[in-house]
């Protein structure tokens, strides 16, 4: 039985950066971990030579874990029809982000398809393709952009399998891109993940093809299956439940991706702060 690939996303933050990514990832229990280059809602970044990246691979390497992912900001919308700058915008950051990602040697950048932002799945499906082209077409070929699975909510592009298999239609270079399969986001979306997994899995395989899946973001869900919110809960404490997502983690034909853990931060008692990391509870609940 090969080893799991498990882990969560962490912070990069203060003077050790990348390195203090890594220690984080450890305290866990990880063998993989995701993180953004800046904060996920804006698009202040540091220099590359300011990410402590040598030092991190240092340490990563006596820590276990030899595989990072990295999450492109939510602020990129290449669905947005309705204003050419943010469009612009999303384009050129997100070049920027490919570079980012191969410096910090990964391979896989996941990305929110975007928003149609009330233009209509198709046209918004139309500019995220050919944002794509204009990224893709010149640039990093060791980097892979990875669709993420949605949940649907207000006029979110990639939805079901489907929008998904329109993007990869109308790209160039289809060899770059990959999927993020959100367990959360897949059943907000309403595929019965709990009650109907293989089924689920060879409806993916058949419009998509299960070799496309390059990184598993394994959340619960506060929601019921269908409801387009993505509230993601901790491990056994939402609608999909710690059997289904456990199931997932374990999966022999998923052993060679990065599994990440997206949940909430725990509240100390008597407090409506969120300051306690869950995950290495829960990373050590879903190993077994």
């Amino acid at each position: 039985m090969s080893k799991i690939k498990l882990g969560s996303h962490v912070g990069m933050a203060g003077k050790e950066m990348f390195l203090a990514s890594v220690k984080e990832a450890e305290s866990y229990g990880a063998n993989v971990l995701m993180l953004y280059t800046g904060a996920p809602q804006n698009t202040r970044r540091k220099e590359i030579e300011d990410l402590n990246i040598e030092k991190g691979w240092e340490y990563s390497k006596k820590a276990g874990i030899e595989e990072i992912v990295v999450h492109a900001p939510y602020i990129i919308n290449l669905g947005n029809t309705v204003k050419p700058e943010t469009f612009e915008l999303a384009t050129e950051f997100l070049k920027k982000e490919i570079e980012r990602t191969a410096a910090m040697r990964s391979k896989i950048l996941v990305l929110h398809p975007g928003s149609h932002v009330n233009a209509g799945v198709e046209a918004g499906t139309a500019q995220v393709v050919k944002g794509l082209n204009l990224v893709l077409d010149e640039n990093n070929d060791d980097v892979f952009i990875a669709l993420e699975t949605m949940a649907g909510k207000g006029s979110e592009l990639g939805r079901t399998f489907e929008e998904l298999k329109m993007i990869y239609e109308g790209v160039n270079k289809k060899d770059r891109l990959r999927v993020c399969f959100d367990t959360c986001h897949v059943n907000d979306a309403g595929y019965d993940i709990v009650r109907n997994y293989e089924g689920v899995l060879q409806e993916f395989d058949k419009i998509i093809g299960l070799d496309q899946i390059a990184v598993i973001h394994v959340n619960d869900s506060l929601n019921p299956c269908g409801a387009h919110k993505d509230r993601h809960a901790n491990i056994g404490e939402g609608y999909i439940g710690f059997e289904t997502l456990r199931k997932i983690v374990h999966d022999e034909r998923f052993s060679g991706i990065p599994k990440i853990l997206e949940t909430p931060w725990l509240c100390e008692e008597g407090s409506d702060k969120k300051t306690i990391p869950p995950y290495k509870e829960e990373i050590a609940q879903l190993r077994e």
